[in-house]
């Protein structure tokens, strides 16, 4: 089993109300199951929901990739039931070179007065992980995860999920650059599925709608995502990261041009689930 399922598609900040029901207002979490490993990527407030999913199915264990650490990518973990829970186990990674390391942020955005409960009062083992540039980190079991440093203020990293032959990429926080990220094409070469930053429209980024520019902001287009797809012969591209000012038909406007420079196209929604 290779399957993907996601739990919070938006970026920046969560968006509940009637005008994002469709598509989702949790901010990112993706869960990803390779055999009996479970792999959770980033914990934006879709891992709260993801959490309260996973109770009452015995032990947990699992490794938790971040992104990076601005908030909307850690906010759900003080809500994470699971990790309340005394023997479950969960291995939690990070990259070198960020402005600050996982465990001081997980712990500071819980520290009073912040948050009512502190880290050390998780009852779950916690093993916390930095890996550097590039590094394939072997979860055994044949699954292997690779991470590369993307283009994004303080620093973030995308990551390649392998397991039997197949792998996904997942490369969210990301502005794409003149010429293509080399990055991002080494993730996403020849993967069967590629989760990319798509939070603006070209428009939205060039600031000739919807407010000022958004260069240098961090975030990218889907007409850039779907030119790295084609590039990187990735057979299946997912937009994610949704803007919080683009309401559900604003996001299925943007799949929907998406697919006409990339036919095999999909938006990233909450309860989505591709199976491998």
């Amino acid at each position: 089993m290779f399957r993907i399922k996601f739990w919070g598609v938006r970026g920046s900040i969560p968006t509940p109300g009637p005008a994002t029901v469709k598509i989702g207002g949790n901010t990112s979490c993706v869960e990803v199951r390779c055999g009996k490993k479970l792999i959770i990527l980033d914990g934006g407030t879709g891992l709260r929901v993801l959490g309260d999913a996973l109770l009452g199915q015995g032990k947990i264990s699992a490794a938790m990739f971040f992104s990076h650490v601005h908030w909307d990518h850690i906010q759900g973990f003080p809500f994470f039931k699971p990790a309340f829970v005394p023997n479950n186990h969960f291995d939690i990674y990070g990259g070198r070179g960020l402005s600050a390391t996982l465990s001081e942020t997980l712990a500071g955005q819980m520290n009073y007065p912040n948050f009512p409960v502190i880290l050390e009062q998780m009852a779950a083992v916690m093993a916390f992980h930095q890996f550097d540039e590039g590094q394939i980190v072997d979860l055994g079991d044949g699954v292997e995860v690779q991470a590369l440093s993307m283009n994004h203020p303080n620093g973030a990293y995308g990551y390649r999920v392998s397991y039997q032959g197949q792998s996904i990429a997942y490369c969210t926080d990301t502005e794409h650059r003149e010429k293509p990220d080399e990055n991002v094409l080494r993730l996403a070469a020849d993967t069967s599925v590629f989760i990319y930053d798509a939070q603006f429209t070209p428009e939205e980024y060039a600031g000739e709608v919807n407010g000022p520019s958004k260069v240098g902001w961090g975030h990218s287009t889907f007409a850039e995502g779907a030119d790295l797809a084609r590039q990187a012969g990735a057979k299946r591209l997912v937009l994610f990261h949704h803007d919080p000012a683009q309401d559900d038909q604003a996001v299925v406007e943007k799949e929907r041009r998406c697919r006409e420079l990339f036919a095999q196209t999909e938006t990233a929604r909450e309860g989505l689930v591709i199976e491998l």
